[in-house]
């Protein structure tokens, strides 16, 4: 299986838990590439992940499995190529944008699970890498909030969340899907810069259950749980984001 993740130093605690699932529930070699930069931005230095953990996660992947290995790419000079300029202040960090350049990687194989780091492999998520998505450019599970009010079609619910997303690179790149995501991002500022950029420029997505991209809560036939901010209505309504190296 092949790997995705993104980020900064700030999200070595959740990528290490992420990896840790992921060993602990799938019984074949594993292929993982952590995508970093690093940022200067608004008079702040944003550092990339230390190739001490990637290392550190390497020698556990190894010991799994002899063929598994994590991967280290900074790809700064890409994305300061191809500054997402508009999205660079939301409440979004701009490194969840760097999954928009995993087209421009030659390292990266043409089939691909994209992870967020709050996302953590309950059971063994194969069944969902292995399907079929040669006609497609994007795998994924509605959005638990996104798909009620952001649709193309009133009659039809196709709102992905883009912390779970399985990639044909191959095909997206004939298509240009994530080169249109970028530059989409370059000039319009949007709520969800990468997210929404996705689900606006690709042409053929692939909705999968909600056990594989269970936002909420756990449930019995959960395989990745995300841990994404939710709302809560009592005693009022709120925001609610907990994380899972927030053990307290």
């Amino acid at each position: 299986m092949n790997i995705l993740y993104c980020g900064n130093d700030k999200i070595e605690d959740g990528l290490t838990l992420s990896v840790l699932s992921l060993l602990n529930n799938i019984d074949e070699p594993l292929c993982i590439y952590v995508l970093t930069m690093r940022l200067k931005f608004d008079g702040t230095i944003h550092a990339p992940i230390a190739p001490s953990t990637v290392e550190y996660l390497d020698r556990l992947a190894k010991k799994e499995h002899p063929e598994s290995f994590v991967s280290y790419i900074d790809i700064t000079d890409k994305f300061l190529r191809e500054m997402p300029t508009p999205n660079l202040a939301t409440r979004f960090t701009p490194y969840c944008m760097l999954r928009l350049f995993a087209d421009e990687v030659a390292e990266l194989p043409d089939k691909i699970l994209y992870l967020d780091t709050d996302v953590i492999c309950r059971r063994d998520c194969r069944e969902f890498y292995h399907q079929d998505i040669s006609d497609c450019e994007i795998a994924g599970v509605l959005d638990h909030y996104g798909s009620r009010f952001f649709r193309r079609n009133i009659f039809r619910s196709d709102y992905l969340n883009s912390g779970v997303l399985l990639m044909n690179l191959r095909r997206i790149r004939e298509t240009g899907l994530l080169r249109k995501c970028r530059q989409l991002c370059a000039r319009k500022r949007m709520f969800m810069p990468d997210q929404s950029a996705l689900n606006k420029c690709a042409t053929a997505k692939k909705t999968a259950a909600r056990k594989f991209n269970e936002q909420r809560k756990l449930r019995e036939d959960t395989v990745l749980q995300h841990f994404s901010t939710t709302f809560r209505f009592f005693p009022w309504l709120h925001t609610l984001t907990v994380k899972p190296w927030q053990i307290d």
